[in-house]
């Protein structure tokens, strides 16, 4: 965009100030924005952590459900390499491994699911751009068992040559560097074609190669392939490149599933074992080695003692390539009052060291790991383990939340503090379900799962979650138009509350600090425990919406079977008459007496003048004859009546693509005809030159379902991202700030919260 500098001439001056004013009112083009994360650091489930075997300082990560990162030394930053992908099923990564020869090629098997697309990526620029060979087997990078691995592996002397543990279809093989893909016939598991039980199935865990059994330039000759599926043989070797398999003999307890393996320098094999695929669900496990040179196994278990802190399984393992005979393993599922380790042996597994009591986390980069108490955990779901193959003192280890490094892993040897820090910068790995930003205060409001919600003042800075109370999922957000200082919110309690902890909380502060809100418990709930409501599932009192009046003094709660309201921050509740069985409260943004609702099975609104105490019926023509499948049926969904900010009974209806809008409240609705098939949308600061708010939707256009803006109240859209910033099209919310023209909030699965705006 072209900005002329003011000119001295009066006339030419105004001539040129109504060009500026005409260009900034007009919509926005895609490559002409700048898109960038909110930061929170971090915050979901990381399977996989791996560092290049041969080039110091690039490392790897496999996300679950959000792309492959790569460690950027000179820019101290994890950059995410997927932003590019359309594909919403290639973001979760089953495996990847870089190449053991050439640091520039790295490979990763990608499928979020296993009834969804996938494909092996090649890359030749560190992951710049990806080579896409689409594969029959599936994958399921976000299912049971992804914290297996590696199930890719590259041969050390022949890099043509790749393998593949699927879960469902056996073992496969490239020969041509992932240019195709065959099944390797002689290898006895051919596995679950049809995975019609794939929540009990994980199919191969890992691929070792070991390099000592070939030379440069010709195939390697001894392959380990583990499995993880139950009631069958674990460990299977080749000693002939792949032509012909045998059981390796002795193996561990047939309950003992093997996950995770590697191979060091004299030939001896080192395997973690659960007795589940993981990551959770898990009770038991144990450490084996096998030295394959000879054949004995030897158990290797660290704790083995129930009364020091229980049976767990085995997951995370990294060996020491600088140091033999040390290596270091983690548990899995350890009980939760005690938590997850990391032991480390410099001796091959005779003894072991637990780090976790020498450990001291400094948390105050990502503040939000303190979860609301004093001292941030040590870590769950620790299955991404790796000891830099360049320096022996720096190690990764991710968790279910996070990934931790340290530089002084040796000082453990003289029994000193290690310390430990989150590694997360550039790295948003997190599912957001709910964004709001209110026209003063906080720039954004967000709901994420797993993870509660954060209030944004600094959009650059990772900030506390809110708490009092915490919640696992915020399911809605809502602020009071004219007196933004009040906000309220909904959310499922934490899983393992001793307590019974609300699940609707309240702000008088503009989201600072916050004040929980317990609404009268409907006929039927004669106590609410934890353990009576089970944790993230659709219990109607939990998943009970909230809004809030215009001004901030009546809360509504859509409790089930009798909706409730209270003008009192819930010191006395009042039920509320006449709301249709299908609606729920929508306050207008102008009049604080206003709220309207939805009844789906007449095709109707429903209007309450008397601040939300009785709803009756309009006679409503307008709306489509049937809109019953416009009725969302999950808490995450967005809700398709939503009220204009600052303009009495101006409201806008999403039906089945469509936008529908009233200016009477609701009594007539006339179609905004565009070529837009409309998910959801906000309302945004009007561009300069402008009376009417901009919208921005998520919708779909001839195919592509993308970020738009509207500056002319839905009638013609432009595109807001471009091919550049595809984010897998896992778009789920939006919110468009109220004080910066052109700058849009989404929430998407797996990359957090990206926000737009127009590039200076």
């Amino acid at each position: 965009m072209k900005i002329f500098a003011p000119a001295r001439a009066g006339g030419l001056f105004a001539l040129l100030l109504i060009g500026v004013l005409f260009a900034f009112a007009q919509p926005a083009a895609a490559e002409d924005y700048i898109w960038r994360n909110v930061r929170v650091g971090g915050g979901g489930y990381i399977p996989g952590i791996i560092f290049s075997p041969v080039e110091c300082d690039l490392a790897y990560l496999r996300t679950d459900m959000g792309g492959i990162y790569r460690w950027e030394a000179p820019k101290q930053a994890w950059i995410p390499l997927e932003d590019d992908i359309a594909e919403r099923n290639f973001q979760g990564i089953e495996s990847l491994t870089p190449d053991p020869v050439d640091p520039n090629v790295v490979y990763a098997a990608v499928g979020t699911y296993h009834n969804g697309p996938s494909a092996i990526f090649r890359s030749s620029n560190r992951g710049d751009s990806w080579e896409i060979t689409p594969v029959p087997f599936r994958m399921g990078g976000n299912e049971e068992g992804r914290d297996l691995g590696e199930r890719l592996a590259v041969d050390p002397n022949d890099t043509s040559i790749l393998y593949f543990g699927s879960r469902f279809d056996g073992l496969q093989k490239s020969t041509d560097k992932d240019n195709t893909w065959v099944k390797v016939d002689g290898f006895p598991y051919k596995g679950l074609v049809a995975p019609t039980d794939w929540h009990s199935r994980a199919g191969l865990s890992f691929v070792v190669i070991d390099p000592s059994s070939g030379v440069k330039g010709t195939p390697s000759k001894t392959i380990f392939v583990g499995i993880a599926d139950n009631n069958v043989h674990h460990l299977y070797r080749s000693t002939d490149a792949g032509l012909t398999w045998a059981e390796v003999a002795g193996e561990p307890p047939v309950e003992l599933l093997p996950g995770q393996a590697q191979i060091d320098s004299k030939g001896v094999l080192y395997i973690t074992y659960s007795n589940s695929m993981g990551p959770y669900g898990v009770t038991k496990g144990a450490v084996y080695k096998l030295d394959t040179k000879t054949g004995v196994w030897t158990d290797i278990t660290p704790n083995k003692d129930t009364a020091a802190g229980g049976y767990s399984g085995y997951m995370g393992l990294s060996l020491d390539r600088r140091k033999p005979d040390t290596l270091v393993v983690a548990t899995l599922d350890l009980d939760e009052s005690v938590g997850d380790s990391i032991y480390r042996s410099t001796d091959g597994g005779a003894h072991w060291q637990d780090i976790r009591p020498l450990s001291k986390r400094d948390v105050s980069s990502v503040p939000w790991l303190l979860w609301g108490g004093n001292e941030a955990k040590f870590g769950w779901w620790i299955t991404g383990l790796a000891i830099d193959p360049f320096d022996s003192s720096h190690i990764a280890y991710t968790t279910g939340a996070t990934i931790y490094e340290t530089r002084n892993l040796r000082d453990a040897e003289k029994n000193q503090t290690v310390n430990w820090k989150p590694w997360v910068e550039g790295v948003e790995q997190t599912a957001v379900l709910e964004l709001a930003s209110p026209p003063k205060g906080a720039h954004l409001l967000s709901g994420f799962g797993d993870l509660g919600g954060f209030t944004h003042f600094d959009l650059d800075q990772s900030v506390l979650m809110q708490t009092n109370p915490i919640f696992v999922n915020t399911n809605n957000i809502d602020y009071a138009e004219r007196a933004p200082n009040v906000i309220v919110r909904g959310g499922t309690h934490e899983a393992h509350a001793k307590v019974r902890t609300a699940t609707l909380g309240y702000s008088t502060d503009y989201g600072k600090s916050w004040q929980p809100l317990y609404a009268p418990l409907p006929e039927g709930y004669t106590e609410l425990t934890p353990d009576k409501i089970s944790y993230n599932f659709s219990d109607p009192y939990i998943d009970s919406h909230i809004v809030t009046s215009t001004d901030g003094k009546t809360f509504v709660v859509m409790t089930p079977g009798t909706p409730v309201l209270t003008r009192s921050q819930g010191k006395r509740w009042a039920k509320v008459q006449g709301l249709p069985p299908t609606g729920r409260p929508v306050p207008d943004r102008a009049d604080p007496k206003l709220f309207y609702a939805v009844d789906f099975d007449k095709s109707i609104i429903y209007v309450s003048k008397d601040g939300g105490f009785h709803f009756s019926p309009l006679k409503t023509v307008g709306l489509p004859p049937d809109i019953k499948a416009d009725q969302p049926h999950w808490r995450e969904a967005p809700w398709p009546l939503i009220a204009r900010p600052g303009k009495k009974g101006d409201l806008w209806y999403v039906s089945k693509g469509k936008l529908l809008h009233s200016v009477n409240g609701g009594e007539s609705f006339a179609e905004v005809k565009s070529d837009l098939s409309v998910f959801t949308f906000d309302f945004g600061k009007a561009a300069p030159g402008k009376r009417n708010l901009t919208l921005y939707a998520l919708g779909t256009k001839e195919g592509t379902f993308a970020i738009w803006q509207s500056v002319d109240m839905g009638k013609s859209w432009v595109r807001l991202n471009d091919a550049k910033h595809e984010y897998s099209r896992m778009f789920r919310c939006i919110a468009a700030d109220k004080n910066v023209f052109g700058r849009v909030y989404v929430g998407i699965d797996g990359r957090g919260i990206v926000y737009g705006e127009p590039k200076p």
